[in-house]
């Protein structure tokens, strides 16, 4: 058995996945139990503010990407492995525009957010607290930006750790304000959005406070950023994000009360396993960004196929799930989860294996607009699909739409990247 843990952690990739997967799901961890000390914490009223409040945070941070996390990932593993000189440009550039962006919409939501807080979340939250959530929204994307840096260069380790001793910090201050009972809505958004990535980026700036003289002199430049590369796939992930919810929204819509709850907790279920696929994922795009040779690019494919094995084989063990499992998990109030789960398990079927032509596509290819044009066609499909049989099929519905669309989608991404292939090898070149 050592023999093959030697075997397995011999190999950087699996050291790099093993290490994102454990890093990812420690997060989730960590959230988890945060929420466990907030509620015993924290009135029921209260917490419903602060959920709404990190909610917007989040969302907003994810939005206010522009797609630069694709951007990053496509340029700096091959500028980082060249060492060129163009790499701390590149990087200032991107996360002076992205900044810039972001600040721009955030003084819009500085200006519009008490009105939109009465007219549309309703939480009474005092415009401190309001102002307090959109400057996190910056912090959050600064911190998502070095995060997906560190990631690029293959620094996984490094960053995971840095995370979660953030995460340790934020609960051992979260715990101590407990315990003088003077925890409150303001206090834990600054802690989660402001004290949390400070003390990311403190750790970040000691680890590279060599590179920070070259990151300071670096020119800016707006052919760097990218632009045309980067609003594509921001729309496309937006399309994608989407259409992953319209099933439920669709649910609550034909108002299924119920069945919108044992639905919602299935899909959780699905989306904590799609973490490991994006773990993966995460891991093996520098490879895809930097082939430059067809053996390259076999061998990649193939590594990819093995460890997206992994999570086709997760949904698998779930379908064949027994209930008493589901029972003993969620209890008797969730009866419905068990065959609902293993539903969707079936249609998400396809999802490991369809991330490997979109690495092709995004990474290898560079052609973010196929990207966005299948993201068009999945949202569609999941909208009307949705729209048509929630109504004929009830609750169940959606398992039908949800395996058609990533049927077609994936179809389509993989005839796409045969092409790029194909194409790249005439020109006999993979990445340039």
């Amino acid at each position: 058995m050592r023999k093959v843990i030697d075997k397995i952690l011999h190999h950087q990739t699996n050291r790099d996945v093993i290490v994102n997967t454990i890093g990812n799901y420690l997060n989730v961890v960590f959230v988890a139990f945060f929420a466990l000390i907030l509620v015993r914490i924290m009135s029921p009223e209260n917490y419903g503010v602060l959920s709404v409040l990190l909610g917007i945070s989040y969302v907003l941070a994810n939005m206010l990407d522009f797609g630069t996390t694709a951007t990053i990932y496509s340029y700096v593993p091959d500028l980082y492995t060249s060492k060129s000189p163009r790499l701390y440009q590149f990087i200032k550039s991107t996360f002076f525009f992205q900044s810039l962006f972001s600040v721009i919409v955030l003084i819009v939501l500085f200006v519009g957010f008490p009105w939109l807080d009465e007219v549309f979340f309703k939480t009474g939250a005092p415009l401190p607290e309001l102002y307090l959530t959109a400057i996190s929204v910056l912090f959050y994307i600064w911190q998502n930006f070095f995060t997906n840096i560190l990631f690029a260069a293959k620094k996984f380790l490094k960053a995971n750790i840095y995370i979660n001793i953030s995460n340790v910090i934020k609960t051992v201050i979260i715990l101590l304000l407990s315990s003088f009972s003077t925890i409150s809505t303001g206090m834990v958004l600054f802690v989660f959005g402001i004290l949390g990535p400070t003390i990311f980026f403190i750790l970040v700036l000691f680890s590279k406070r060599d590179l920070v003289p070259l990151f300071m002199k670096a020119d800016i430049r707006k052919d760097e950023f990218k632009f045309g590369y980067t609003v594509q796939y921001f729309i496309a992930t937006q399309f994608y994000n989407l259409a992953l919810r319209m099933d439920l929204f669709l649910l609550s819509y034909y108002g299924l009360r119920s069945e919108v709850g044992y639905y919602g907790l299935s899909q959780k279920i699905i989306l904590t396993i799609i973490t490991f696929i994006v773990s993966i994922t995460q891991v093996l795009s520098p490879a895809f960004a930097t082939m430059k040779t067809k053996d390259e690019m076999y061998k990649n494919i193939k590594t990819a196929s093995l460890y997206m094995i992994f999570p086709t084989l997760i949904f698998v063990a779930l379908m064949l799930t027994p209930d008493f499992i589901f029972k003993l998990a969620f209890t008797d109030s969730f009866t419905n989860t068990a065959s609902l789960t293993r539903a969707l398990a079936f249609a998400f079927i396809l999802n490991p294996i369809g991330s490997i032509p979109m690495l092709i596509l995004l990474y290898t290819a560079r052609k973010p607009a196929y990207i966005l044009w299948t993201n068009v066609i999945f949202f569609l499909i999941m909208t009307i699909g949705c729209y048509y049989y929630i109504p004929r099929q009830g609750v169940y519905g959606p398992i039908y739409v949800v395996f058609t669309a990533f049927l077609i989608t994936v179809g389509l991404q993989t005839i796409l990247a045969i092409k790029e292939v194909k194409r790249l090898l005439h020109e006999d070149t993979i990445a340039t």
